[in-house]
């Protein structure tokens, strides 16, 4: 069955100086509205989605009572929304992994009676041993190799760092694992480090975020569930053509998040690479800034500079048109289109909250000030308030619009790995 096409618009300048080089374009994807008809069938109703939840069961979790006491509800609220059909299970994460549920390793199918076997089975976990994050999901990625499911996503809940395994057995789990599900992370109090779950996310084109009170993961769990059962289309992929003898600077998504993709390309034909995005839920809409350097054409000449679709397996779901156009209007070609300036501000502002946190934590006062002084300023220009905010708990902010700040004393170990996990989150701006 043929799926809806997706809305594909592009935001840009064409117009270049004569001998200009460089296009930016900011490419704007937006899914068909949710119908729950057309998604049964072109999924194959709930048996093509299978669900997987990773829980930390290390010692640490024992302390205090309340995180594992509270990961053990979040995941029965998780489970209380799964939809008849989907196929699931319980992965208990140490020092090794082990399926909780069900404990043959299979996946099981959502029913009244299995959503409260696993709650039962959920109930009784108890914390022992180590973190070892790639073993668990290593045991995720075989457990999911059995399912037919279009649409595979984990949830992976850990308190702490993984110290009981090496980086490179985690670089070689991510390795397996990509492209065979998604995976959002959570982090539960302050003793987990924000880098390992960001890159965890960000392999398995998944979300990362704190939860510093282990009371507010039942409604977290319970959100990225329904988010999950609403996806539609699986294994899309950004597709960018461009002309012989361009060269493609960069791919990055920039909204909601910031993420560059331009690593990640795989060859799909001749002069043209796929970037993955994962599934998408009905009306979702993300933003991706495309960067080309073109061979430059006299001036009154027009190219096509890249042409981008939205693809799934074989078909077509949307298409967009990235042009280059030379001219010798001073005024034309030094406009700068205000989606790509903003999102260029984006983007440096989630490097510059990254760049300024990792100063700070080494002791370089001038250097974190100057960062997160440049990130309060970018900030305030681009209307991000939620990042403002968050800004405003490790700086005092003496001047918002110049950027002018000063390093607090003393911070909040939660509030700074807020500011960490959520300095890629963007504000989109107004078409």
């Amino acid at each position: 069955m043929s799926r809806p096409d997706f809305t594909v618009e592009v935001f840009q300048n064409e117009f270049l100086p004569d001998g200009g080089r460089e296009v930016n374009a900011i490419v704007t994807v937006t899914a068909p509205d949710p119908d729950p008809t057309a998604a049964a069938a072109s999924l194959g109703g709930g048996s093509s989605r299978a669900e997987i939840i990773i829980i930390d069961c290390s010692g640490s979790m024992d302390y205090p009572r309340a995180k594992i006491a509270q990961a053990r509800a979040a995941t029965a609220a998780a489970i209380d929304v799964i939809r008849d059909g989907v196929t699931f299970a319980v992965v208990a994460g140490t020092d090794v992994a082990r399926p909780a549920f069900p404990l043959d390793g299979s996946l099981a199918v959502a029913s009244p009676a299995s959503r409260d076997a696993a709650k039962r089975v959920v109930a009784d976990l108890r914390p022992a041993g180590g973190t070892a994050m790639g073993s668990w999901l290593r045991l995720a990625g075989q457990m999911f190799s059995f399912s037919p499911a279009a649409l595979r996503h984990a949830i992976l809940l850990t308190d702490g760092r993984n110290e009981h395994e090496s980086p490179q057995q985690l670089t070689e789990a991510l390795s397996g694992c990509e492209g065979a599900f998604s995976c959002d992370c959570r982090g539960v109090g302050t003793d987990w480090e924000v880098a390992e779950l960001r890159r965890i996310a960000t392999a398995l084109l998944g979300s990362v975020d704190i939860v510093a009170d282990p009371a507010g993961l039942a409604a977290d769990f319970e959100s990225m569930m329904r988010t999950a059962m609403g996806k539609q289309v699986a294994d899309v992929a950004l597709r960018v053509w461009t002309p012989q003898h361009a060269e493609l600077r960069f791919v990055k998504q920039v909204a909601p998040t910031v993420d560059d993709l331009t690593t990640r390309r795989a060859r799909s034909g001749p002069q043209a690479g796929d970037y993955p995005t994962g599934a998408w839920g009905g009306g979702e809409s993300r933003d991706y800034h495309v960067c080309v350097q073109v061979t430059p054409a006299g001036v009154g000449q027009e190219m096509l500079a890249a042409r981008v679709s939205l693809v799934a397996g074989s078909e077509v779901l949307g298409q967009g048109l990235v042009r280059a156009v030379w001219t010798d209007d001073e005024a034309l070609s030094t406009r700068i289109n205000a989606n790509v300036a903003h999102y260029t501000g984006q983007a440096e502002l989630a490097q510059a909250i990254q760049d300024g946190l990792e100063a700070r934590k080494h002791g370089d006062e001038d250097l974190a000030t100057a960062k997160l002084g440049r990130a309060v300023a970018l900030a305030e220009q681009s209307g991000n308030e939620e990042t403002a905010k968050l800004l405003a708990k490790v700086v005092d902010v003496l001047d918002a619009a110049t950027g002018t700040v000063r390093l607090k004393k003393k911070v909040d170990d939660a509030d700074e790995m807020a500011l960490d996990t959520r300095s890629t989150k963007t504000v989109r701006t107004r078409k």
